[in-house]
């Protein structure tokens, strides 16, 4: 399976959790598209076999007009091989979504929304420096479903400074009450080089604590479960038919193509990334030389990710191939360091292939630690 993913920099304004590479400035949007179609045409020869998923992240994807994605799509259909069922995700910020713009959306061969919604809670919102109010979220996924979207993802945040467990549960309900297919649920990282952060560090807000976190995320949980999402990675929640096939991907370590600045590329051995300057990564497009490093990963680290990646999902760790394409020592390594999460009902086993269980989840960032080799 191989994918592409396209980093789309731009955004109205900044959020204070954020520390992906955006920019608020928008003159250079028409330039930066001519680079990434330019990009695209130079690495074409790096993916094999049909493409099964495109991807437009961000930054803020619904900041491109329709000339842009024209020139996009047109630009990939011609120099990749497209599978026709191919999951196509553009993610949106709900203040985008007009009706003029998701008739564009429509229009397209765009087949899957990812809303950055955050939260239902006004003050949430303005905390988050989000553009959007609850009801111009609310109104935007109903746009969309009117507009025939059928699978249509969301994004919430929890452990929010001053959330309690009442607003989280009234998230979910209204999250529930909106008839979506997926659902991804992130708890706040303080990340360094963000306003959330600086304002962390000057003791102007506090962190939720550690009882109050995993409460959230136990709700989130039973909440989902009942309501007919299946938990299949542990920040994802998707109906039956409905996970992110891209991001699945991810998880299964397959080949994706990352396309704009400091988009990252995985070719199956290698991992590469972009500039993160836009300026740069343009100057480098229109030389026909892009700009990237390159990290060779040797057998080590790639058995450290087939255990952080196969963890966080529900499919685990197939322990068959793990000692088939990591070898005996990196076998029992893991095996002898697992042992007491299996006896502690922390990790359980089933036809070779083991997985976190329930408990096991709200503590996984320690197990899957212990289990990499360093």
């Amino acid at each position: 399976m191989a994918g592409i993913y396209i980093h789309i920099p731009f955004c109205k304004t900044r959020c204070t959790y954020c520390d992906f590479y955006t920019l608020n400035n928008e003159s250079q949007i028409d330039t930066f598209v001519e680079a990434l179609c330019k990009e695209a045409q130079l690495r074409k020869n790096e993916i094999a076999g049909p493409v099964k998923t495109i991807y437009f992240g961000g930054g803020t994807p619904s900041r491109l007009h329709q000339n842009h994605f024209d020139h996009l799509f047109d630009t990939l259909f011609t120099q990749y091989i497209v599978d026709p069922e191919a999951e196509i995700t553009v993610e949106a910020n709900p203040d985008d979504l007009s009706d003029e713009y998701i008739t564009m959306l429509a229009q397209l061969p765009v087949n899957r929304l990812s809303i950055g919604i955050q939260s239902f809670n006004d003050d949430e919102l303005k905390f988050l420096s989000r553009r959007h109010s609850a009801q111009q979220a609310i109104e935007a996924v109903k746009k969309c479903q009117q507009h025939g979207f059928r699978n249509i993802s969301i994004d919430l945040m929890y452990g929010l400074p001053g959330q309690t467990m009442e607003i989280w549960e009234q998230n979910l309900d209204q999250a529930l009450s909106l008839d979506i297919q997926h659902i991804s649920a992130y708890h706040l990282i303080y990340e360094e080089k963000t306003r959330m952060h600086s304002l962390l560090k000057a003791g102007k807000i506090q962190p939720v604590n550690e009882t109050t976190s995993t409460g959230m995320f136990s709700k989130l949980i039973d909440r989902l479960t009942a309501g007919g999402f299946i938990h299949y990675e542990i920040s994802a929640f998707g109906k039956e038919g409905y996970f992110s096939r891209h991001n699945t991907a991810y998880w299964q370590n397959e080949q994706y193509l990352g396309l704009g600045p400091a988009a990252h590329s995985f070719d199956g051995n290698n991992r590469s990334w972009n500039v993160a300057s836009l300026n740069s990564y343009i100057k480098s497009m229109e030389s026909g030389m892009p700009e990237r490093e390159i990290e060779h990963l040797n057998q080590q680290e790639k058995y450290n990710e087939y255990i952080l990646t196969g963890l966080r999902t529900m499919w685990g760790v197939n322990l068959t191939e793990l000692k088939d394409r990591f070898g005996e020592e990196l076998f029992l390594f893991c095996m002898e360091n697992a042992q007491k999460y299996l006896d502690k009902g922390l990790l359980t086993t089933k036809e070779q292939v083991m997985t976190l269980t329930r408990e096991g989840i709200f503590i996984s960032d320690g197990i899957m630690s212990d289990l990499m080799w360093v």
